[in-house]
């Protein structure tokens, strides 16, 4: 078994954010791809702003996303307890420790990491291509891929509060530590953290992990990092939209990293299999809301008829467009005809109520566009309305029923298929006409026709 451990370190203080979402995903790529643990802590010392409802957030939206912990809350380990505020007199024993050995010393109420030998520390990060040498024998991390050099302030620092807290430099050392954390995966925002997160490993006497900090995520138009206020930023908002968990985690995958066999789209056992830490960008990642959609809309696409039918159920009956008297085998037929086309669960009850009622919405754009290109949609509509009636209720019939009556008109099989489509569906467009037609059934869409 790898001795990687890796962990996602969040506070409940607000809504799941998705850099943090990726934040934790990469980690728990990293672990799964190396056979490692990845533990989830979390860092609850802000009483002012904790909450119970954050941390539900955080909790369900990982689930969501797959992304499982091996350590941690709920689930438990032998390196608990995984919440900070629960570990109050370890983090006082080791200020003793570091006080003990003339490292930490008391000023004004607050206590102090006491500086000693070179000031400059050099460390890897897997993702930046630096390495500077500095005076004093340096302290090198096994460089997996990429080096950086951090120097750390020409002076002390707090580690205690005046008010006897921990600092969040203090207590991200002290559980590292404990729990036995082998390697650091977090935003580039960190990376002005490390030169003293370095300075604590040192002053404990323990080899530091490897840190790996990742590009941070753009807002889609106009710089700056993404922040919560941004459209698109929370994963609940994905969730309350129906994407699809998977679509939604691959998507994350792919802002700073690329798959090695270029594919965008592709399941996870793959993603894991491909992923390393050294292959992340160093550039920022800028989130498009657009691509993202593209994903969840591809991998509905991609799923088995049982799969997208288990998942449609409830989105449908939750509109109002079904009840249980629908059985399995309609609407498996009716998801069947309509998944090559549909764009999301989010919309696909708009897209297919018309199958289950005469009451659905009729798209005036549509319509617009019909009177646009000339004539009279309702003649083409009358044209066809005898050979529909009379032929047998297959495609290949109605195929040669549009074919035949084209011909007799002068015109194309395609001229009628715009004005039918509109009269039976409300819509301007949508799957194969012909199979639509035929799930509808002959009797409803002859009705449609005679409006």
């Amino acid at each position: 078994m790898s001795s990687v451990r890796v962990r996602f370190a969040p506070s409940p203080t607000g809504f799941f954010h998705i850099g943090s979402a990726r934040t934790a995903l990469f980690n728990w790529l990293y672990a799964r791809h190396t056979g490692g643990k990845f533990i989830l802590r979390i860092e609850d010392t802000d009483k002012e702003r904790n909450s119970d409802a954050f941390l539900k957030v955080i909790l369900d939206s990982m689930h969501w996303l797959g992304t499982d912990w091996d350590e941690g809350p709920v689930v438990g380990g032998e390196h608990g307890p995984y919440f900070q505020s629960q570990r109050t007199e370890l983090y006082h024993a080791k200020l003793k420790e570091l006080a003990d050995k003339g490292r930490a010393y008391e000023k004004d109420g607050a206590w102090w990491l006491r500086l000693e030998g070179a000031r400059s520390t050099v460390f890897d990060d897997h993702l930046k291509k630096e390495i500077e040498k500095v005076d004093a024998a340096p302290m090198v991390l096994d460089d997996l891929v990429r080096g950086r050099v951090e120097r750390a302030e020409d002076r002390d620092f707090v580690i205690f509060r005046s008010n006897g807290e921990p600092v969040f430099h203090f207590v991200n050392v002290v559980d590292d530590i404990a729990m036995k954390i082998t390697h650091v995966i977090r935003g580039e925002d960190h990376l002005s953290n490390t030169s003293k997160h370095l300075e604590l490993f040192k002053a404990f006497g323990v080899e530091p992990p490897k840190y790996a900090h990742i590009p941070l995520i753009l807002k889609t138009d106009g710089p700056g990092k993404m922040s919560k206020r941004d459209r698109g930023a929370l994963i609940e908002e994905y969730q309350q939209r129906r994407y699809l968990p998977e679509a939604v985690r691959n998507y994350l995958c792919l802002l700073g990293w690329t798959p090695t066999d270029g594919r965008e789209v592709l399941p996870i056992a793959d993603i894991i299999a491909q992923f390393e830490v050294g292959a992340v960008h160093q550039s920022n990642a800028r989130f498009d809301e657009r691509k993202m959609a593209n994903v969840n809309m591809q991998t509905l696409r991609a799923l088995t008829p049982a799969q997208f039918a288990a998942l449609a159920r409830p989105v449908l009956a939750d509109a109002g467009v079904i009840d249980a008297q629908v059985t399995d085998a309609r609407l498996e037929e009716v998801l069947a005809v309509v998944q090559e086309k549909a764009v999301s669960l989010e919309h696909l009850p708009d897209f297919v109520r018309f199958f289950f009622t005469d009451d659905f919405k009729k798209d005036e754009n549509a319509l617009a566009n019909l009177t646009k290109k000339g004539g009279d949609p309702q003649a083409r509509v009358a044209e066809i309305l005898p050979a529909l009636a009379g032929c047998v209720w297959t495609e290949a019939a109605m195929d040669a029923a549009f074919a035949t009556v084209g011909a007799a008109h002068g015109r194309k099989p395609t001229d009628y298929f715009a004005p039918v489509r509109f009269a039976v569906s409300g819509q301007g467009g949508g799957a194969h006409l012909q199979a639509v037609l035929r799930v509808l059934g002959q009797e409803t869409v002859l009705k449609r026709l005679k409006g």
